[in-house]
């Protein structure tokens, strides 16, 4: 995600593709209710009436009596204090995603992936924490247990999103980490940190999951076990190879690896029917991309971005316009929809509608970028198709109403919107 100044937001919007055929338009989901930097709504498992709300500067929120006339917010987390280091929330840092554990009801589990320094270096950090009382939930900050703590080159590029999936492992995000071009030269790599991809982890360290290989980033406790275990089905376990990279230790494998050759997989989602995941990626200078991601698959990046070819030496394409890529002899799994900049410059990602109250929409990929405009991407008969549908602006996460399965978005200005008909 790049976060340009607002007078830049309010420039970049230009026109647009022609309008879906049922209009619609965003009206704030809460009246009253405001946010302080707010990118990203997450469920709360087990609830019709419960959401939390992440925001950047490092709190968490609780809307309680979401569908009702009377929904009340509570902070359940301050995070900007955390035992070790200082909380950095500069640029792309920041509190960056939130998880509930599915059975959190019983077990109290929160996931989180904020950005810190310690000593003067930048982190990126996956915690555990827990609730002191699930039915009057307040997170204890003392119980926070890192369980990733990824140092990190540069600020941008961080990724930051997390989700459990339809098969109970937690889904985590990561940007290739920063600069430009990846500059550090991680993506395509699946024996340095946790960059450039997503990563599918088991939390609860299930009978016959995997320990993770040794690594810096990876803690661990007295005994030398980490807090996670890996799916014995994670795609690179026992990879011999990657992109032409011959990997001759086993044990150098990143093995929470999922879904690889990502630039900034800023937000993601999976489709609360079908369990697809979907994502925005990011683009370098001319290309945005929204990806289905699959286990084991490579989306190309840094030889590719969106649908063309990545010129390292002209990565604007000022002197030559990339050609289209071509795949053929490579394993580059290529996006269902690339768009250029006259459409948008920073993709946030979004969620496919499932809701009451917009038929039309059912099964619809909503999307944003963070330029200020909102996306309806359809599949029609495996050609995927976007149209302009709202505009808005400094849009950075999107979620589900959890009591009529509206779509809703977070605004870094402050609001959280609801997408209602016209």
């Amino acid at each position: 995600m790049k976060l340009p100044p607002l007078f830049f937001l309010l420039l970049a919007v230009t026109a647009s593709p022609i309008r879906a055929e049922e209009p619609i338009q965003a009206t704030v989901a809460f009246p009253g209710l405001t946010f302080s930097q707010p990118l990203g709504i997450e469920p709360f498992p087990g609830s019709s009436s419960r959401l939390i709300i992440i925001e950047k500067v490092g709190k968490i929120q609780l809307l309680d009596g979401v569908g009702t006339d009377k929904v009340m917010k509570k902070e359940i987390l301050d995070i900007t204090k955390p035992r070790d280091g200082k909380f950095e929330q500069g640029g792309e840092c920041g509190l960056l995603g939130v998880a509930l554990h599915p059975n959190c009801a019983k077990n109290g589990q929160v996931f989180i992936y904020y950005s810190l320094k310690i000593d003067g270096k930048l982190y990126q950090r996956v915690s555990r924490f827990t609730f002191k009382d699930v039915a009057d939930p307040v997170i204890d900050p003392a119980s926070e247990q890192p369980i990733i703590n990824q140092i990190d080159p540069a600020a941008n590029h961080n990724g930051g999103d997390l989700h459990f999936g339809p098969d109970g492992y937690l889904y985590i995000s990561c940007g290739d980490g920063g600069a430009g071009g990846d500059a550090f030269n991680n993506s395509g790599y699946i024996t340095k940190g946790f960059f450039s991809a997503v990563y599918r982890i088991d939390v609860d360290k299930k009978s016959g999951n995997l320990a993770p290989n040794l690594f810096p980033a990876v803690v661990r406790d007295a005994q030398g076990q980490a807090f996670y275990a890996i799916p014995s089905d994670n795609p690179f376990i026992g990879a011999k190879s990657v992109r032409g990279h011959d990997i001759t230790d086993p044990a150098s494998i990143r093995s929470e690896a999922w879904a690889i050759g990502l630039r900034n997989p800023w937000r993601f989602s999976f489709d609360p029917k079908d369990g697809r995941l979907f994502a925005g990626d990011v683009g370098q200078n001319l290309f945005e991309e929204i990806d289905i991601l699959v286990a084991g698959g490579d989306y190309g990046w840094n030889v590719v971005e969106g649908n063309h070819e990545y010129q390292k030496n002209d990565a604007s394409g000022k002197k030559t316009a990339p050609k289209l890529a071509d795949l053929s002899g490579t394993n580059f799994i290529a996006p269902i929809h690339e768009y250029d900049r006259r459409f948008g410059n920073s993709v946030t990602g979004g969620v496919v509608y499932r809701g009451k109250n917009l038929p039309s929409y059912e099964g619809v990929y909503i999307f944003a970028d963070f330029s200020g405009r909102v996306y309806a991407l359809r599949d029609q008969g495996g050609k995927w198709s976007a149209t302009e549908v709202v505009k808005d602006l400094a849009i950075a996460g999107f979620g589900h109403d959890p009591s009529n399965g509206d779509v809703l978005f977070a605004s870094l200005g402050g609001q959280v919107k609801r997408i209602v008909r016209k």
